[in-house]
């Protein structure tokens, strides 16, 4: 069948069941609430292009999509929670490449679009890069949140380069405060928000390219930069009057635990980075945006790496090739495709071109402003490591590093541990 882009598809109009329509199938993450969200996006684009659209999700995924993969038997779409599962279909020959023209695409239309192409660029069986992995719906990392009542009492502004928020650091100290909540502890993930902060500082202290080589082991990860970024994480969490508990208290706070501290009155802390999921997790009833708010995890005004965040997201993939596939990444590349999720929950998007008012949540829509005023987008560098590093000499690391390691034999254990694998 010949391929029908998707304005060709919307200007005809078919009904659904004409000699047109096409099945189209899509696997993903998301079950519960997050798949009802996911299947009102899909429904537009059946209602538009007269494909019979179906969806399935899975809390098994990456199992599940290898699996599919393997025996052939896989949806005509794929949504990758982790680019580098992505990447290793792409290698094995299992994903259909998505052309230059959405490549560039992508480039134009997305904040910080050249950061986008990158992360869906991957090589293919014959070693060759491409682009195969189309972004669609995003989270931010890089938010420090705080009580705007509580900078307000204390006569605290909110910072807007890391000079001015260490600078805070060190005046909530000198006021009689504590700055910062921080807490590692996940079960058997413990460690795991310390490397996030590593990731953050790593984007702050260096350029992209040094992160990419870090995440890939290009560049060792006892380099002295990696150790330089693990020590400004340390600047942060080591040091007993900066952290509610003392330095002591921030591998046994469990992460969920962590950010109540805000909370108390007066307050035991009065900053918690941590990610976009974090409300959560505060008690019942909290109003984000009034009773706490957010801001950018601030950059160095002194180093002129722009303003870079650290997110995560899915990638959108063609696992079983037909024209129907390609029509719906056309149908990505549409304002309806993400204003749609946008009035829903749970959607970010680096998209250039969509209406903010469509954002039925001002939280979110406030976190997408930062995520389109990106220079640099990075996808967190633990979930693109091997899981023995990323998900494991990495989080462990971090806990032996704020119990008192070095820096230096932390990182010394960790590049250990990636050759060990190799």
């Amino acid at each position: 069948m010949k391929r029908i882009l998707l304005a060709s598809v919307a200007a005809l109009a078919f009904p659904m069941g004409t000699a047109f329509a096409e099945q189209l199938t899509v696997f993903g993450p998301w079950l519960g609430p997050d798949q009802e969200n996911v299947e009102k996006v899909l429904a537009v684009y059946a209602a538009q292009s007269g494909n019979d659209v179906r969806y399935v999700g899975s809390d098994s995924f990456e199992q599940q999509i290898v699996v599919d993969l393997e025996a052939g038997s896989a949806a005509n779409i794929a949504a990758f929670p982790q680019p580098g599962l992505a990447s290793d279909m792409a290698a094995r020959g299992f994903l259909a490449p998505l052309g230059d023209d959405v490549a560039n695409w992508v480039k134009d239309n997305y904040a910080a679009g050249q950061s986008w192409v990158d992360l869906g660029t991957y090589a293919g069986p014959d070693g060759a890069k491409a682009f195969y992995g189309f972004p669609f719906k995003n989270d931010v990392k890089s938010l420090v949140w705080y009580i705007p009542e509580n900078f307000a009492d204390a006569g605290y502004e909110v910072p807007t380069t890391m000079e001015e928020l260490k600078a805070l650091t060190e005046k909530i100290v000198a006021d009689g405060g504590t700055p910062w909540c921080i807490g590692l502890g996940s079960g058997a993930a413990t460690g795991w928000p310390a490397t996030d902060w590593v990731e953050d500082l790593m984007l702050r202290t260096q350029p992209p390219e040094v992160y990419d080589e870090w995440v890939s082991n290009a560049m060792p990860f006892n380099d002295p930069r990696v150790v330089a970024a693990i020590d400004e994480f340390g600047w942060f969490a080591r040091n007993d009057a900066f952290v509610a508990g003392g330095a002591g208290a921030v591998a046994t706070t469990d992460f969920r635990d962590s950010p109540k501290g805000l909370f108390s009155s007066p307050p035991q802390c009065y900053m918690h980075r941590q990610a976009s999921f974090i409300p959560a997790f505060f008690p019942e009833g909290t109003n984000v945006g009034t009773d706490v708010d957010f801001f950018y995890f601030p950059a160095y005004a002194d180093k002129d790496l722009g303003t870079p965040v650290l997110g995560a997201g899915t990638t959108w993939t063609i696992t079983n090739d037909s024209p129907a596939a390609h029509d719906f990444i056309a149908f990505l590349q549409t304002p309806v495709a993400h204003e749609t999720w946008m009035g829903l929950k749970g959607f970010l998007t680096p998209y250039k071109g969509v209406n903010p008012d469509a954002f039925s949540d001002p939280t979110l829509k406030k976190m997408n402003e930062i995520l389109l005023n990106a220079t640099t987008f990075r996808f967190d560098g633990s979930d693109l490591m091997p899981g023995a590093v990323g998900a494991g000499s990495f989080w462990t690391g971090m806990v032996d590093y704020v119990g008192g390691k070095s820096a230096q034999a932390v990182a010394d254990d960790i590049q250990a541990s990636w050759d060990a694998i190799k």
